[in-house]
Parts: C-alpha cells; structure tokens; sequence
C-alpha cells in the first residue's frame, strides 16, 4: 500500500499526490463520471495538480484517493468539504473515476471509511451530501451506510438538459453508533 491513511478490506484511502493528476484529470473530464458531481467544466492537468496541492494545505477540507488494496491502483477520489469545525458538520463527496469498478462495492466501503473517520477521529456531529434524483445507485449507498433523507431541492440543479431535484441527506454521529448502521455498514462491504 502507498501511503495508507484509512484502510478497509478491498479498498484503502491516501493523500492525493501532485503526481496523481494524471490519472485523475480524464475522470473529471468523462460525462459518465461527471453526471453525478457538482462539477460541470472540463479539467486541464495543470488545473488537477493545483486543485491536489490546494487541498492538500487546507484545513477545512480532507481529500483522499481511493485505491484497490490488490494492486494499489488508483480508482477514485472521496472528501470531507467544507468541515465546520464549530458546527461540527462537514459535506460529503465522493467519486470512483473508473467505470470498470463501478458495482463492485468500493463506493459503499470508502464511504463507511470516511463516515467513522469524520465521527470517531474528526470528532464530527453530522455529515450531509447532496445527490441528484436521478442516481439511485447513489441513494442506495448512501441509504445503507445510514444516511437519512433530509430534504429536497427541487429542480435544484440543471444537469443534461434538464433541471434535477438534488436529495439532501445526512448522517448524525449517534446514528452511525446504532447497531443498525453497523449492521448496515456490513452488509455494505459485503456486496459482490
């Protein structure tokens, strides 16, 4: 593993390296990656290696990779953003750039990885996101770690050709204790 920071059972998270962007840069700039993110403008390398070293001195943001524990490869990226370290509460993001590791489960496990570690290292209250309706891949995900729908922004986002609800969801730190978001949790990393 290369700069392990959190680590699950198939998938560990690290640090962002200048020298990732590489790889990065043309998932950010591939429309079946980018129709579920809030980013909507194509993505030079240069701008993908300030946008590593701009996160990587932030205080109030964490951005990890996400890369396979079998061979290291990097197949997606996850944060906390913007954390407000009053409030206790930070966003949520997530993306796996690779359409070939879609389904696989890693989404679910990084997702689990970066909940425990806003609540039981950040000492977090709440950690929300943003969703657009029409990716229910997401939902379920996000469902079975424990987040709860919050709220709807009706046609809040205009995404291919289109105006889209964005579901506001959220997690509070004494849901994520309950013994079903565990159990949850698990059934999550176990999905082939």
């Amino acid at each position: 593993m290369k700069a392990p920071f959190l680590i699950g059972e198939r998938v560990y998270l690290r640090p962002l390296e200048v020298e990732d962007a590489p790889a990065l840069q043309p998932w950010i700039n591939d429309s079946r990656v980018t129709r579920t993110l809030l980013t909507a403008r194509p993505w030079s390398q240069a701008a993908e290696r300030e946008w590593i070293e701009r996160a990587g001195q932030s205080r109030d943001e964490v951005h990890l990779g996400i890369a396979l524990r079998a061979d290291d490869r990097l197949i997606g990226t996850t944060g906390l953003f913007p954390i407000d370290w009053r409030s206790r509460h930070a966003g949520f993001g997530i993306e796996i750039g690779e359409p070939g590791e879609w389904d696989k489960g890693y989404g679910g496990e990084a997702t689990r990885l970066m909940v425990a570690h806003a609540f039981e290292t950040l000492n977090l209250n709440r950690v929300w996101l943003h969703v657009y309706d029409y990716n229910p891949r997401g939902i379920h995900v996000y469902e079975a770690v424990g987040f709860r729908r919050e709220g709807v922004l009706r046609e809040g986002a205009y995404r291919e050709s289109r105006y889209a609800d964005v579901i506001v969801m959220g997690i509070l730190r004494r849901e994520w204790r309950a013994p079903e978001a565990r159990r949850r949790s698990r059934e999550v990393r176990r999905r082939p």
